[in-house]
């Protein structure tokens, strides 16, 4: 469906500034004073953080999954200026819906709820409070379901964790019921608020505001997800590969609190039951698709994604991103070279000029220019940035690299032309990513290597790439990885140290005013680098019992089969004089668990190939493998067949989708 047949494109996004010059309008939606109210550019803080009101309501879900006998209800704690009200002014609302506010915290520090005596929230985590609501936006943090101070059980991305966030945005749109206890009778209501909702949050949070928006809930205007599952199967699993050693009730169990650990065994079976080990699709994991869902939303999506997050995988973020642009919702995105890294903790003073450009724009209505501006803001090197747009490129192509063999064995050839042969590996459990890679140009028992000669050209890669193989195993079982790699070196941030590109410092900058239970004050960071001589920047994985359907099943050795992997989205230049290279290979240790048995697996070169997405398409690519290659910027690159430097081996994914930096 074209754009313009459902949704407004990005460049004439629709301009509430003028919508709100009707009558009906500036009675319920008064903007923050601004230099000129005829065109505001910019909200103010103008109201007293410190006379802020600060109130809980709990907020019926409709649902009984403790089953107790009653609804369960959410805890929901506020934080919103006083004048507006007093005024007879209604403001929008800045919402995060979280599992982490009790058991594990929020942000870079681990920040927790805090309460005073009368159960009124002291401290909110993270910014958004102390700098959003002198600007006139309430801000609002949702307990989910089972966590804190909610009623009910955690099922991880499913109909509980869901309405527990949907239930309020309809409460705030005078759609639902709240009270003022957790237990009581008396009702709350919210005629504070016009009800335009924008809801933001990293990883389990911004988990949330992707499926609040994907049931096309009214009232919710924007979501701003950070580092977000789209599809939890991907969370757990690729393509039937294990990602973890353990399942979504692991999760549901060490979130909840314990009142509802001691009410939702039934749930955690349920997860049990739902999410087998072996990788197949279930109902469960339909439940706890969003991309299927894209159609219903309403809202606006501003995307923000480590290219090297090994926790929530730029995976989720592709297939998003390409939902997204099939149903024409308006649409902005940010790709650093970070791993699970809050953009406050990557690029404070640029994120917080834009998030707040933002939301004035989205929630206020100000004709800011910020619908103007390119799309895309991609770091391209440490510390800089580009910007495109659109994202992808309107010129990409997906552009068919085929593998062809080589001089050595597993050291292979990667062009346009389709090639003949066969190239056998075996797995090794033991090993990772950055072992096949290191020894690119050597041949080693435990990979496929296929490598370009070195460009002429820049290469920029743009989007989700797909590696299909024909494989024959000697096993009943096998797993499989392939990797795209820039070879040559560069400095890159080190995704794989305990920060995940970051180092946290002692000083802090501060964000808004403060109160003596809230600091708006946060501890600074700086950038941590690694220099390499490769850099891997895309990788999938599957499991070669999957070739045919969602259900998995026992291969027959000596059979070949066929089986497409998807790699991991991304933006990624390889240099003139550098090489990209496509390793196949099996067990990815830390990042995947491995198979039952140890199998070889020969590579039917004719029927295996790379399907991905480059800027210019083949023409780029044959003219930037033709001619004399220049010689890299920066270091000299490492002598063919020599052991190459990367960041340190990948560590296990965290099994808490958190903050993790």
């Amino acid at each position: 469906m074209p754009i313009s047949a459902r949704r407004t494109p990005l460049s004439t996004w629709r301009s509430l500034a003028t919508v709100a010059t009707s009558a009906a309008l500036m009675a319920t939606f008064v903007p923050p004073a601004v230099a000129d109210s005829a065109t505001p550019r910019k909200s103010r803080p103008v109201y007293a953080y410190d006379k802020a009101i600060r109130e809980a309501v709990w907020v019926d879900t409709g649902l009984d999954g403790d089953r107790d006998g009653r609804n369960d209800r959410v805890a929901v704690d506020i934080v919103r200026p006083s004048e507006p009200a007093q005024r007879g002014r209604k403001i929008p609302v800045i919402m995060d819906a979280s599992p982490y506010y009790s058991c594990c915290g929020r942000g870079n520090e681990s920040q927790r709820k805090t309460y005073d005596a009368n159960g009124d929230v002291v401290q909110m985590p993270l910014f958004y409070d102390n700098y959003f609501v002198p600007r006139g936006y309430a801000f609002v943090a949702v307990d989910l379901a089972g966590t804190n101070r909610s009623d009910g059980c955690v099922d991880v991305g499913g109909r509980s964790d869901i309405q527990s966030a949907k239930a309020v945005v309809d409460w705030l749109n005078g759609r639902g019921r709240a009270y003022t206890t957790r237990t009581g009778s008396t009702k709350a209501k919210a005629n504070w608020t016009n009800g335009r909702t924008g809801m933001i949050g990293k990883s389990y949070d911004g988990t949330i505001a992707n499926g609040v928006a994907a049931t096309g809930v009214k009232g919710l205007k924007t979501i701003v997800p950070i580092g977000a599952i789209s599809s939890w199967y991907d969370y757990y699993f690729a393509k039937g590969a294990p990602l973890y050693n353990s399942g979504p009730d692991w999760l549901s169990d060490a979130v909840e609190s314990p009142e509802a650990r001691a009410k939702c065994a039934h749930v955690q079976q349920a997860l049990v039951d739902g999410a087998p080990r072996t990788g197949d699709w279930t109902r469960l994991w339909t439940e706890r698709d969003y991309v299927k869902d894209v159609r219903k939303i309403d809202a606006s999506v501003f995307v923000i994604h480590g290219q090297q997050d090994l926790n929530v995988r730029p995976k989720h973020f592709g297939q998003w991103w390409d939902a997204l642009v099939k149903h024409g919702v308006e649409r902005k995105i940010w790709l650093s070279q970070t791993g699970h890294v809050d953009p406050f903790d990557f690029r404070r003073a640029a994120w917080v000029d834009t998030l707040h450009r933002w939301f004035d724009h989205e929630l206020l209505g100000y004709d800011n220019g910020i619908d103007d501006e390119p799309m895309a803001d991609i770091e391209r090197h440490p510390d800089q940035w580009v910007t495109t747009k659109t994202w992808p490129p309107r010129t990409t192509q997906t552009t068919t690299l085929r593998p062809g063999k080589g001089a050595l064995a597993g050291v292979g050839t990667l062009g346009l032309r389709k090639r003949s042969g066969t190239q056998t590996f075996t797995d090794d459990p033991t090993l990772d990513e950055t072992d096949w890679a290191a020894h690119i140009g050597r041949s080693t028992p435990e990979k496929a290597g296929f490598v370009t000669a070195p460009l002429t050209k820049d290469l920029r890669l743009s989007g989700s790439a797909k590696v299909t193989v024909t494989a024959t195993p000697t096993t009943s079982t096998a797993h499989l990885s392939a990797i795209l790699v820039d070879l040559g070196p560069d400095t890159i941030r080190d995704y794989s140290a305990a920060g995940e590109g970051i180092t946290t410092l002692t000083d802090r900058t501060c964000w808004g005013p403060s109160t003596p239970g809230d600091s708006s004050c946060y501890l600074k960071t700086r950038t941590k680098t690694a220099a390499v001589d490769y850099t891997i920047f895309s990788r999938g994985w599957a499991d070669l019992g999957n070739h045919s359907s969602g259900t998995g099943s026992p291969l027959t050795p000596g059979t070949p089969y066929t089986l497409t992997l998807d790699l991991h989205a991304s933006d990624h230049v390889v240099p003139a004089g550098h090489r990209l290279a496509l390793v196949v290979a099996g067990t990815d240790e830390g990042l995947i668990d491995p198979p039952s048995t140890t199998p070889s697996l020969t590579l039917d070169l004719k029927r295996t190939y790379a399907k991905v997405p480059l800027v210019g398409g083949p023409t780029a690519f044959k003219k930037a493998t033709s001619g004399a290659a220049p010689a890299p910027k920066g270091s000299t690159p490492a002598p063919r067949g020599s052991v190459l430097d990367g960041v340190g081996d990948p560590s296990g994914p965290d099994r808490l989708p958190g903050d993790g930096a």
